[in-house]
């Protein structure tokens, strides 16, 4: 078993795909200091700038003096504390539902859903991009599924139409790519087929949408009956929530493994978790900055002919092709001083390596300026 270990770790390296963890010793923020280097953070999921954000430290803090830093068991034993509580509470108020279920992770979260909506051999589509929680999701409850082309529409159609499907499963923001999903449309063509809708908005949520409800704020429980969105990125904390009608959240409390099976999130954490969903909703200049930045950063990319897919998220891919030159491309930026990571296969298709620049309303424009000059003079063909 060791030798076959040593060969498939060997052959990853040779492939250019190895990974490998960077050590930093402070708080998320635009600026870094790993492995001993100062660096200009873009490859964080912090968009709004809340991860390091005082307030909440100080509501963290507050919630430990309270509660202590344990859960101490599951929910579903004595780990449900009425910090969690309030925290599915506001949830679903501000994303209009009828309940919400808070879980540590959204990877949890998205196996949890699946596992209890779906029984041995159900059918579910799922767009080809979607996260691999949700692939993962649909193999642990045996379900039978299927993927149709990204964003593809007509494929859709053609396949509720020709199938009997439990369940349509697409990311609202895909993560490597930055496109938003068309939620309204797959909503209308689930319906005429008679499907549940399951949406991930887990790029979308505090980044997207009036009060930064999200990619689905437009639609409703009726039209989107499953929801899940994650509270590690814009929001600045950790966990996810499932959020979705009262028959919904007691059907996974009941049914899901990951759910029952699982100890509580720190209640401190979910103490930081509600003051973070205040800050997010009434602090509209977070939202206003980083859509700011976002188009700065692609007005001035295409200026300088970097090659982008057309995102308009805080996800913004600047394609390499191969795995190797993405791995070199990122390693020189690191020694220009930039954190930027290379995304290579299996993560997306063979051929369609991409740095993946993340942007925060915590950059300021400079930053951004020079991260564009760097990767133009960078480029493997500059």
């Amino acid at each position: 078993m060791h030798a076959r270990l040593e060969q498939r770790l060997a052959q990853r390296q040779a492939d250019g795909l190895s990974r490998s963890l960077h050590l930093h010793e402070a708080a998320q923020g635009p600026v870094l200091v790993a492995d001993g280097q100062h660096l200009i953070n873009f490859c964080s999921n912090d968009y709004l700038g809340l991860a390091a954000d005082a307030a909440l430290a100080v509501a963290m803090a507050d919630g430990a003096r309270t509660y202590g830093v344990g859960a101490g068991s599951a929910h579903l034993v004595c780990g449900h504390s009425r910090a969690h509580a309030d925290v599915e509470a506001a949830m679903a108020d501000w994303l209009g539902r009828e309940q919400a279920l808070l879980f540590s992770s959204g990877w949890l979260a998205n196996l949890a859903v699946m596992t209890a909506l779906l029984l041995p051999g159900d059918e579910v589509l799922q767009d080809r991009l979607n996260h691999a929680s949700l692939l993962d999701g649909a193999k642990l409850a045996q379900a039978r599924s299927r993927r149709y082309a990204h964003l593809d529409m007509v494929a859709l159609k053609k396949q509720l139409e020709s199938r009997s499907t439990a369940l349509v499963v697409t990311d609202a923001v895909f993560s490597m790519d930055g496109d938003v999903a068309p939620l309204a449309q797959i909503a209308g063509l689930c319906a005429q087929q008679g499907a549940w809708l399951m949406a991930d908005d887990a790029h979308g949520l505090g980044v997207m949408g009036d009060e930064g409800r999200g990619c689905a704020a437009a639609l409703d429980e009726h039209e989107l009956p499953v929801l899940t969105v994650t509270l590690g990125k814009a929001m600045g904390t950790q966990g996810a929530c499932v959020v979705g009608s009262r028959v919904l959240i007691e059907t996974i409390v009941q049914f899901a493994r990951p759910y029952i099976y699982t100890t509580a999130s720190s209640p401190a954490l979910a103490v930081a978790t509600l003051a973070s969903i205040k800050r997010v909703r009434s602090e509209t200049w977070r939202r206003e900055r980083l859509h700011e930045h976002i188009a700065l950063f692609r007005e001035l990319a295409h200026s300088r002919g970097l090659p982008l897919l057309p995102s308009q998220t805080a996800i913004q891919p600047v394609m390499v092709g191969e795995a190797t030159a993405a791995s070199r491309m990122s390693a020189r930026l690191w020694e220009e001083g930039f954190w930027v990571t290379a995304i290579r296969p299996p993560t997306v298709p063979p051929g369609t390596s991409r740095l993946r620049v993340t942007l925060s309303a915590a950059h300021t424009p400079a930053q951004i300026r020079n991260l564009v000059e760097t990767m133009a003079r960078l480029r493997p063909d500059a």
